[in-house]
């Protein structure tokens, strides 16, 4: 970003010039990402769907990306922006580590994604904002961390768990009643397709599982092992459990009253 700074600025994302527009311009938009920590790392998982308005413009689109070794990034926002900006953030992560021989701290890599949304801003006022969310595993702390952002690149450290996107609020809610200190790998990754339905449910930007189509939630682990993407029969073996405690009880797990 730097060297495109100094020779080519109109390149970047946020430099491009767009033509003046009235109203909101329609593009495909991912949609929700969440996020929880258990004890030895963090699990990220994310969604299919990409809509445009009120149109489902693509059942399949990826929103999970591994941004190195030991992290990974969620997109939310506008679909095309977001993956530039994440191909751009893991080739920053990579020059850093041969141009230093030695990987960017994990607190380094989040303040680095931060100056790469801020530079989005004047895209996010005509409404293409990218909201991505940060996961990974802090070598140094020997635990798994989350970061949230907003528009104009403010970063927050989340604990426990995290979501953005358009359904965010439902899984937030959801994984607020399910989650505990004392989580295994394993409930992590049933609690984080549990917040997604949840979304699914009440979210119409947000996908569900889809049997029919054997699309299902991208789901990924990062320990001290390193970044690991659960394999299309694992996130479908989850989801199909889950799918079938719902047939039983619609509204999900309940949580303990007291």
């Amino acid at each position: 970003m730097d060297f495109l700074s100094e020779h080519q600025p109109e390149i970047l994302p946020g430099n491009r010039q767009l033509p003046p527009t009235q109203g909101v311009i329609e593009a495909p938009h991912g949609t929700t990402i969440v996020a929880v920590t258990f004890p030895g790392g963090v699990v990220l998982a994310g969604d299919r769907r990409a809509t445009m308005g009120n149109v489902i413009a693509q059942r399949d689109i990826e929103k999970v990306f591994p941004a190195d070794e030991y992290s990974a990034v969620g997109i939310a926002g506008t679909a095309g922006l977001a993956v530039e900006m994440v191909k751009l953030f893991q080739l920053e992560l990579e020059h850093f580590e041969k141009v230093e021989g030695a990987q960017l701290s994990l607190e380094g890599k989040a303040n680095r994604l931060s100056t790469m949304i801020r530079s989005n801003l004047g895209m996010a006022m005509q409404g293409l904002a990218v909201v991505p969310l940060f996961a990974g595993y802090d070598v140094d702390r020997g635990k798994g961390r989350i970061f949230s952002y907003d528009v104009t690149g403010g970063r927050s450290e989340e604990h426990n768990y995290a979501a953005t996107g358009s359904g965010s609020i439902f899984a937030r809610g959801a994984m607020k009643k399910l989650f505990r200190d004392d989580l295994s790998e394993a409930e992590a990754t049933t609690l984080v397709v549990q917040a997604l339905y949840d979304a699914a449910d009440d979210d119409s930007a947000t996908g569900g599982p889809d049997v029919a189509r054997r699309i299902y939630p991208i789901v990924t682990v990062i320990t001290d092992d390193g970044f690991r993407r659960l394999t299309e029969n694992e996130a479908s073996e989850i989801a199909r459990s889950v799918l079938e405690r719902r047939l039983e009880q619609p509204d999900g797990p309940r949580a303990a009253l007291l």
